[in-house]
């Protein structure tokens, strides 16, 4: 059984502007959350008595596992009741649970405030993408999606400089304190200007049978597992590029103060990836325009690796062959998730919430392996890399049913 797609207006309900922002602004706080406290790893480690520097990487994973297990009830909370009170609960979770991380005394207290903070911030992640949703479909979402991901990635630009700036000033709790005032900031500004985007005669009621019929729908829909898994593998990879990479700028190339700066020149390649994906894909359309970034992708990984492997690595070439993995990664993720949610109108929260259980879960723990297995080279990384685009590939070669690169 499948759903007609639900009508939508392709209109936003407050400026188009100002709809993208706050989109983004409430998806970055994800974001946020993980890339501001990565150079503070080090001194959080210390802090918090952690011997073991690969064990600093569970403060991310913490955070992915409890981000991925909420998504399951984020999505059919908002469709039973709204889109708006349960952002409004989860943003304003997430600034108290921040409060909680930047009080902890203890590894045990730290991995549990971030996971309750993943928790949180995952409503964000669900309903946003439902309340995009609600208001745009097809090619226009996808529009809007490699919009709000332009604002999105400012984040990652940013919030390394941010967390530097902390550790200047003050400890790597004050880091955690100023991302609790952004959720504060970001939930008062949804309270004040979005409107309730589900329609009452769209609201689900809130039973186990539903939300197993809900599943059933994802599940029997070729294109949003084949994209939910794709996109569950990219996630790995980058999960293991982002919590190794500390460890790398500090091992590998033996520059540590550098970390920020090329954390932000590697992830603004996404956001101009995501821009000209917003340019093109009314024109080419999102199968065309992600199978050849997914194929650019693992281009350009293999010729990453190769380098790692002859032993000429060098942080120039480590800066320019990531960056461009992250252009195509960019041009890649947003139509993923558009065409993920392609037939799911009807149940879009349920949608939302099973796949982002999906991809972030699998990710988290892909992401984790890859981590670990680091040996003080990339080679780990960029075997993980190769592993997680070439399986994508093949997933979604399934889904199409060899029907590849076309223009849909």
């Amino acid at each position: 059984m499948t759903l007609s797609p639900r009508p939508s207006s392709d209109r936003a309900p407050v400026p188009f502007r100002e709809f993208v922002s706050l989109v983004a602004a409430m998806m970055a706080l994800t974001a946020l959350g993980i890339d501001s406290m990565l150079p503070a790893l080090p001194a959080m480690g210390h802090s918090l008595g952690i011997t073991e520097a690969n064990e600093r990487q569970f403060i991310i994973t913490a955070f992915l596992i409890g981000f991925a297990v909420a998504q399951l009830a984020h999505g059919p909370l908002s469709d039973r009741f709204g889109r708006r009170p349960i952002l409004l609960i989860a943003l304003f979770a997430y600034a108290l649970t921040n409060l909680g991380v930047a009080l902890s005394n203890s590894f045990a207290w730290m991995l549990a405030a971030r996971c309750a903070s993943g928790m949180a911030v995952a409503g964000a992640r669900v309903v946003t993408i439902a309340l995009v949703r609600d208001c745009f479909a097809g090619r226009a979402m996808a529009r809007v999606m490699s919009l709000a991901f332009i604002v999105f990635m400012a984040a990652p630009v940013i919030a390394p400089s941010f967390g530097e700036a902390m550790l200047v000033v003050g400890s790597w709790r004050v880091i955690f304190l100023g991302i609790a005032a952004a959720a504060a900031i970001i939930g008062l500004w949804y309270m004040m200007r979005m409107p309730e985007t589900l329609h009452p005669e769209y609201r689900q009621p809130l039973d186990a049978r539903r939300l197993l019929r809900g599943y059933g729908i994802v599940l029997r829909d070729r294109y949003a597992v084949g994209y939910t898994l794709a996109a569950s593998l990219l996630s790995g990879g980058l999960f293991g590029f982002i919590g190794s990479v500390q460890q790398i700028m500090e091992e590998v190339f033996d520059a540590p103060d550098l970390l920020a700066l090329v954390f932000a020149i590697v992830a603004s390649t996404m956001a101009v990836g995501s821009y000209f994906n917003s340019r093109i894909v009314m024109q080419f359309g999102t199968r065309l325009i992600s199978h050849s970034a997914l194929a650019g992708m693992v281009l350009f990984i293999s010729a990453h690796l190769a380098v790692a492997i002859s032993g000429h690595e060098t942080l120039i070439l480590f800066i320019v062959l990531q960056a461009g993995m992250m252009a195509c990664f960019g041009l890649a993720a947003s139509n993923f998730s558009s065409m993920a949610m392609e037939h799911m109108g009807e149940i879009a929260g349920t949608a939302s919430s099973l796949q982002g259980f999906v991809s972030t879960l699998g990710g988290a723990l892909i992401g984790a392996i890859i981590g670990q297995a680091f040996d003080g080279t990339v080679v780990p990384l960029y075997s993980g890399f190769l592993i997680c685009g070439l399986l994508a590939f093949i997933v979604i070669l399934i889904a199409e049913r060899g029907r590849m690169f076309r223009p849909a």
